[in-house]
């Protein structure tokens, strides 16, 4: 592997599944490629059939560090309690998180933990793989990106650590693009998560939790950083997800901003 692990901060990669297993398989033949491994990785799968169990076990006898499946039925779009149950399980001081349709660059977990800082939550961005491409690499079982394979915003995959630090306090920074993060390229202070107590589980059905917590998190005094020109995750096409609930969950997302929410009622403490 060629991988190593920095031994001044432990970490822990949440990666959140569903039904999608030769998308994770790509996922985790990226991890596997890191230069720094995390401590461990924990796959959080919101119901997952079997197909997607063995995947896991697969990659449990090629990995040196512990990898531990944290499974729920399929109950409808839980993203926000998997990822909790997932944060309670993380042994480590500061986590990552990204979604099992990604594909990393081999820096990714290098980079998020040169950039973490005490205080602040991170977020990346992504690049938007085309179908074709997406297809492609899931044929060849590759994770070799083609410098063409992006379908839009390219410049999301210039790797110039250089840069990350002139960014980390300016981009999308003011008005409400303070509130924008990318759920599937986060990086938090477990510390930082409990003091929210997490994602708010009432938010059920595709949209916003990311976001909302970002808000809880900015409201309790942690700040954000981006992470721009790094941490690059590239993101397998699929369609769209059914996004019927979306209009309650920026409901619920306004009201966090309008009470200065911090603390989630309903979140992460059922499972510590």
């Amino acid at each position: 592997m060629g991988a190593h692990q920095l031994p001044w901060l432990s970490s822990s990669l949440i990666i959140s599944t569903y039904n999608w297993p030769d998308a994770l398989t790509l996922c985790l033949k990226s991890v596997l490629n890191q230069r720094t491994l995390p401590s461990e990785i924990l796959i959080c799968d919101d119901g997952s059939t079997a197909e997607t169990a063995a995947v896991i076990a697969s990659f449990k006898k090629k990995f040196n560090i512990p990898v531990l499946h944290i499974w729920q039925a399929d109950k409808g779009f839980r993203l926000a309690q998997i990822r909790n149950k997932g944060i309670a399980a993380a042994t480590s001081q500061y986590i990552i998180q990204i979604d099992g349709d990604l594909i990393l660059n081999k820096h990714f977990i290098e980079d998020h933990i040169a950039f973490a800082k005490a205080g602040y939550f991170t977020t990346g961005s992504r690049v938007l793989l085309s179908e074709e491409i997406s297809k492609l690499l899931v044929t060849e079982q590759s994770i070799d990106i083609p410098k063409n394979g992006a379908s839009k915003n390219p410049i999301n995959g210039w790797h110039l650590p250089a840069l990350q630090l002139l960014f980390a306090g300016r981009y999308k920074q003011t008005g409400r693009n303070k509130y924008y993060v990318k759920g599937c390229n986060m990086a938090f202070w477990k510390k930082d998560l409990l003091l929210v107590n997490g994602y708010n589980e009432d938010f059920t059905g595709w949209g916003k939790e990311d976001s909302e917590i970002a808000i809880r998190l900015l409201n309790g005094g942690i700040k954000k950083r981006f992470l721009k020109f790094g941490g690059i995750a590239y993101h397998q096409y699929h369609k769209e997800v059914s996004r019927q609930l979306e209009e309650r969950n920026v409901i619920l997302m306004e009201q966090s901003i309008s009470n200065k929410m911090v603390y989630a009622n309903n979140g992460l403490d059922k499972y510590i």
